[in-house]
This record gives structure tokens, sequence and C-alpha cells, in this order.
């Protein structure tokens, strides 16, 4: 395979606890062509959230070449935009060398910014915008000029301390959407180049949350909590954008001791089910997915086999 033959990118998407990672990893070792795979989960980018964040195991890393895991720190605010234009040019190189790129992710803004480019909207907040703006008569325009260097170095360094206006729409841009105004002169709305299949996992719902329940478990018998107590040792806050994420912000609340330990596992599962509900609300609204039932009985190795078979590529030798 060549990028002169112009082959087409497999884009393999579903809610979290499907079986995303298992199954590319079965696919990448099935295809003809050598095959990395582009990791689209806003978390598994950062270093240190091994267990919460369900990364790819050492051994599947060693076998397979992964992207995108394990570049940041958790201070780091890595944006949709920025892996949108990273995950464009990774693609582009995978292509020039004959490999076959393989996306696999779970985080509807990444999938996006990769595909359809990446531009923060038209956002406007009244609430947000009168809350900011009494914090620059109590506070000072500086201290809100220090924050949004926190938050988005490049939108600040443009910016005057004094220029209080400024500062206020960059920070409720922020608050309201969660998306960096950089974006806006950064990432244009820009569709992708390569040509790609959006393939979607999809499991009956009693199913899926029954398996969401065990994956859970799993990072408990796996150590998520010894996790988190190592995290918050290297200093990193609770506060910060990476870690409020579900699985973390629960256990940190045990280790605040605001709820109990079988609170802290109930809590966990019901919001990992209530984010799978979310995430396949906003994949049924994504054109061109092309959707694949599974059961959890189902050998990866033989659902990747059919996606071979339907997507007409020849498996390995």
């Amino acid at each position: 395979m060549s990028s002169s033959t112009n082959p087409f990118v497999i884009i393999l998407i579903g809610p979290t606890g499907v079986g995303k990672t298992a199954v590319s990893y079965e696919l990448a070792k099935q295809l003809p062509e050598t095959a990395e795979i582009i990791s689209a989960d806003s978390r598994q980018v950062y270093r240190y959230m091994d267990i919460g964040t369900a990364k790819p195991s050492l051994q599947m890393r060693q076998e397979i070449m992964h992207h995108f895991i394990d570049v940041h720190n958790p201070d780091r605010v890595y944006s949709a935009g920025e892996f949108g234009k990273e995950a464009r040019e990774e693609i582009e190189e995978i292509l020039a060398m004959g490999n076959w790129p393989l996306v696999v992710g779970g985080s509807g803004l990444y999938l996006r910014a990769l595909l359809e480019g990446f531009f923060a909207p038209k956002v406007s907040n009244h609430e947000i915008r009168a809350q900011l703006k009494r914090r620059v008569v109590t506070e000072g325009s500086s201290t809100l000029h220090a924050e949004l260097t926190k938050i988005d170095p490049a939108s600040a360094a443009r910016l005057h301390p004094n220029d209080a206006h400024r500062i206020v729409r960059a920070l409720e841009i922020y608050y309201a959407s969660g998306k960096l105004p950089s974006e806006v002169r950064m990432y244009p709305n820009e569709p992708a180049e390569f040509s790609y299949r959006l393939i979607g996992l999809n499991m009956p719902r009693a199913d899926l949350y029954a398996r969401i329940n065990q994956r859970v478990d799993k990072m408990f018998a796996e150590g998520l909590v010894d996790e988190c107590k190592r995290l918050l040792k290297m200093s990193y806050s609770p506060e910060l954008n990476a870690l409020k994420t579900v699985g973390y912000q629960e256990v940190f609340q045990y280790l605040r001791n605001e709820v109990s330990y079988d609170e802290m596992v109930a809590l966990i599962k019901q919001h990992s089910r209530n984010y799978a509900k979310r995430q396949m609300t906003w994949f049924r609204k994504m054109n061109g997915v092309e959707w694949f039932d599974i059961r959890p009985q189902d050998p990866p190795e033989k659902i990747a086999t059919l996606l071979l078979l339907y997507l007409n590529i020849s498996q390995a030798d």
C-alpha cells in the first residue's frame, strides 16, 4: 500500500467499555500492511493516568505502534484543535511510509477536529461574562490575565494584562465551551483531505452497562486508588482539566473522606454509564458511521476478521 493508491483510513469509534482497544489491536495485527494506531482519546494523551483511562497495555504498544498516548503531563492543557492538526500530520506520515492508519477513539471533539477541522464557535454566556467582569473589579485584570496564561498561553501572549475586555471575552469562551480561544486562528474549519471509513461498534445497552461495571471493578483491582495517590504525591491538583475525569474525581472525593469506598465505586460506575450514553448521542449525530452490533461474548479477533471482510480488505499472511 502507498499513499499514491489513495488508501482509506479506518476510524473505529464507540462508547467507553465497548471493546475498541481490544478490537483495534486485533484489527491492526490482521491488516495486510503494517498498521499504526492513532489514539483519539482525550485522556490517554496524558502520562501517569494509565488505569483510570484504560490505556492499551505495554505489550500491545510494543507490538503495534500507538500514537498520542503518554504524550503530555497532566498539567498541560492539550486541546482538540491541537490534536486535530497533529493527528492529520501523523496520518500523512503513516500513509507516506506505506503503512495503514487506524484511528481509535471515544472523544467526539477529537474526532470532529480530525475530520472536520476545529474552530471555537460563537460563544456567549451572559452569566459567566458578568461573573468575570465582577472579578475584574475585585481582583484586577492582571489576575485574570495570569489565569488565561495558564489556560491558553497563546491567547494571553497577544493581550495586554490591562486589556480587561478581551481577557474577559477569552475566558468567557473557555469557560462556556471548554475550547481554547487561540483555536479560532490556529485551526481553521477545513475537512480532512484523506479518505476514510467510519466504523462504529455498538452493543445492547444492558450488556454495555454490565461490561462497564466489570471494567470499573477491574480498575480498582489493578490499583486505581494508588494511581490517584501517586498523582497527588507528584503535586498534580485534582482541579486540573486532565483530572476532571470520571474515575479520578470520585477517587479524590474518597481520599478527602467525602464519600465511602462503596459510594465511590458506585459513583464511578454510574458516571461511566452516563458518559457512555452521552458518547452514543454524539456518535449517532455523526455522518457516515457504519454501525456494527457486537455482543460481549464475541472474541475481539473474530470481530476484527468480520470487519476486514466487510471492508473488503485481505488479511495479513
